[in-house]
C-alpha cells in the first residue's frame, strides 16, 4: 500500500484527491488548517483505507517540520506528495494591489509548497525512491490583466517543478505538475473573499472543469509504470482556450 501526503485537503482539489485515493487504497495523509474538516474526511475515509491527519498552516515553517516529524511509523515512509496547497487573493491591477493579498499568496503558493516538500524529500532522497506532483496553474504558463502576483506565484512553481525533476533526478524521484485551467471550487469565492456572485460569474455562460476531473488525472499520473513520469500537464475545459479566451454561450 502506498502513502500519500496530501496539502489543502479539506476542500477542492486536495478534498477530491484525497477521496479518490482511498477509494484507491492508499494509504493517505491528510494536511490541512481546519481541524473539523480534517475530523470528517478522516471519518469518512476510515472505512476504505488508512488515514492520518495533520493540522498546520504551511505557511509556518516550524510548524510544518514539526506535523511531518509526528507523523506515526506506518506513515513515515511517504511515496508520493501532492502540493495541492495554494490560493489567489484579490484581482487588482498592480497600482491597487494589497499588500497583504500578495504576502499571502507568496507565502502559501511558494514558500508552503518549498516548507513541506524539505521535509518529505529527504525521506525519498535516503530511499532513492519517491514521486512529488505539484498543482500549478494555466497562470504559470501565461500572465492575464490583473493577475500580476498569483501569476508570479505559479510561475515559480513552474520553475521549481523543473528544477526538483533535475535536482532529484539523480535520486529516482518522479516529479511532475498538473496546471489546471478553470476549476469550480473555492477558488474564486476566496480569491474574491467570499463574494459569492462575483465568484458564480468567473464560470458563468461554460461548464468548467470539477475538482475530480483534476483528482482522476492525479490518480492516473501517480498509476503509471514507473518509469513513466508525467512532467508537465495543461488541463483546460474545452470551453477554454487560454487564460484570457473562453467560449461562453
Amino acid at each position: 500500500m502506498k502513502t500519500a501526503l496530501i496539502t489543502g485537503a479539506t476542500s477542492g482539489i486536495g478534498r477530491a484527491t484525497a477521496r479518490l485515493m482511498a477509494k484507491n487504497h492508499f494509504r493517505i495523509i491528510l494536511c490541512g488548517r481546519r481541524e473539523d474538516r480534517l475530523a470528517e474526511l478522516q471519518d469518512e475515509f476510515s472505512a476504505l483505507t488508512k488515514v492520518h491527519t495533520l493540522n498546520f498552516d504551511v505557511r509556518k515553517k516550524k510548524d510544518v517540520a514539526q506535523a511531518i516529524a509526528s507523523l506515526p511509523e506506518d506513515f513515515r515512509n511517504i511515496d508520493i506528495l501532492v502540493n495541492n496547497a495554494g490560493n489567489a487573493h484579490g484581482l487588482d491591477p498592480i497600482e491597487n494591489g494589497d499588500v497583504d493579498d500578495w504576502d499571502a499568496m507568496i507565502d502559501i503558493n511558494i514558500k508552503g509548497l518549498l516548507y513541506v516538500s524539505k521535509e518529505v524529500i529527504l525521506g525519498m532522497v535516503e530511499r532513492k525512491h519517491g514521486h512529488i506532483i505539484n498543482i500549478g496553474s494555466i497562470a504559470g504558463k501565461e500572465v492575464y490583466p490583473n493577475g500580476n502576483v498569483y501569476a508570479a506565484t505559479k510561475h515559480a512553481v513552474d520553475a521549481i517543478n523543473q528544477g526538483m525533476r533535475m535536482d532529484l533526478n539523480q535520486y529516482g524521484i518522479r516529479v511532475g505538475a498538473i496546471n489546471p485551467g478553470m476549476v469550480n471550487t473555492e477558488f474564486s469565492e476566496v480569491r474574491f473573499k467570499g463574494d459569492t456572485q462575483r465568484a458564480e460569474n468567473v464560470y458563468k455562460g461554460m461548464e468548467p472543469l470539477k475538482a475530480e476531473d483534476i483528482a482522476d488525472i492525479i490518480v492516473f499520473v501517480v498509476t503509471r509504470p514507473y518509469h513513466v513520469n508525467i512532467a508537465d500537464l495543461l488541463v483546460l475545459p474545452t470551453a477554454q482556450a487560454s487564460a484570457t479566451i473562453v467560449n461562453r454561450l
